[in-house]
């Protein structure tokens, strides 16, 4: 029980009193300390960078060994220019020195049964497109520790999703993939540093045995209060969490565009079953 660890959950929870974690390495040192960068410097990232970062995604688990996933580098600042567009126009895919589209990736598997001209029936169910997304997803947040170790910062970019047959043309992406998330990789700006933003208390999401939502209100408000404290610091409007996720989810309108997504998903070759 270090006094690092006592500040690193301060931060992670906006308690100032969090009792410091027992037991504590310096990887869960590095992984409370994660947070999203949005501003990046001009420092140009070192030679074999992305190789190193997909070794480390490609050591994350995967089911059943299938690796029905796929990530596409893009560092041509046009490209970048036209991703961003698709994706809410958000600033910061341009400026980062590199953009990662991580995909969920069935059409590997379908050319390999092309060949040995067998059909894939397990192919068109939601399952297998969860396969895809879930080994994305774990593929992805392996490669943000490892940039993490380095130095570096990422935030990821859910807005891929607003127009995936877009993303998908831009990308020449075949049928049977589609566009999870992005993510922005570069050294983070000295001068617009990311914080990192508390979490809910672990009582709202930790259960033991069976599920019980007993805690939850206090943790809620609890946590309302605190997030709204960080927000306020940050020079933010100062909205607790529950408030900013009624009005995220409140309508579809706020989904922009990913409203659509099983007609895209479906025109671009996968199944829902």
């Amino acid at each position: 029980m270090t006094p690092t660890s006592q500040a690193k959950m301060a931060a992670r929870y906006g308690e100032p009193d969090a009792s410091p974690l027992a037991p504590w390495s310096d990887t869960i040192d590095l992984l409370l300390d994660h947070r999203s960068v949005r501003a990046f410097s001009s420092e140009p990232l070192p030679d074999g960078l992305i190789e190193t970062l997909i070794a480390a995604a490609q050591s994350a688990a995967t089911s059943s060994n299938l690796q029905v996933w796929s990530v596409v580098a893009v560092q041509e600042p046009e490209r970048k220019a036209r991703l961003s567009a698709l994706a809410g126009n958000q600033a910061y895919i341009r400026q980062a020195p590199l953009f990662f589209v991580w995909l969920a990736d069935l059409s590997r598997v379908s050319r390999i049964a092309a060949q040995q001209d067998v059909e894939l029936q397990a192919l068109p169910y939601l399952e297998s497109l969860l396969l895809g997304t879930i080994d994305a997803s774990l593929a992805a947040q392996n490669a943000v520790v490892a940039l993490e170790s380095l130095g570096l910062g990422s935030v990821y970019i859910g807005a891929i999703r607003n127009d995936i047959e877009g993303v998908a043309k831009e990308l020449g992406l075949p049928a049977h993939v589609y566009p999870v998330f992005g993510l922005c990789v570069g050294y983070p700006s000295a001068e617009l540093p990311g914080k990192v933003k508390p979490r809910l208390p672990q009582a709202a999401v930790l259960h033991h045995e069976t599920y019980s939502a007993e805690p939850e209100p206090a943790a809620v408000a609890d946590y309302d209060q605190r997030l709204g404290d960080f927000y306020q610091r940050e020079g933010m409007k100062a909205n607790g969490w529950s408030e900013q996720v009624v009005n995220r989810l409140h309508s579809a309108a706020n989904l922009h565009g990913r409203e659509h997504l099983v007609d895209q998903l479906t025109r671009m070759g996968f199944g829902l079953r």
